[in-house]
């Protein structure tokens, strides 16, 4: 499978996150058979900001906001996050288990 491949899944998955819960990239990538792939996924959403995807809703692992560098502005990966009634403290979600949207048990 190629990269633009793999990426336009990715990007297929990340448009079915619900508004106000977050996932992350290695559940992404796990669900996506690609074990060990989350930098893919996060290159992926490096990329994603013209392709009407909510790349906001996607941190890392333990809930922190480590793509807000790629979003215009200083703080806008959190603002939409907020938007949403995500609360963020020190870049990251707060309650980040209770949001925690698992692709692998949502996507069947």
């Amino acid at each position: 499978m190629s990269s633009s491949d793999f990426y336009e899944r990715v990007y297929s998955v990340v448009r079915q996150i619900p508004e106000g819960r977050v996932t992350s990239y290695g559940a992404i990538a796990n669900y996506l058979g690609r074990r060990g792939g989350a930098r893919m996924v996060g290159y992926a959403m490096n990329l994603s900001h013209d392709k009407n995807v909510p790349a906001h809703r996607v941190v890392n692992r333990m809930g922190m906001l480590t793509g807000k560098h790629h979003f215009p502005g200083t703080h806008l990966m959190q603002q939409l996050l907020e938007n949403e009634g995500i609360e963020v403290v020190d870049d990251c979600v707060v309650d980040f288990d209770r949001l925690f949207w698992d692709p692998a048990e949502m996507l069947l």
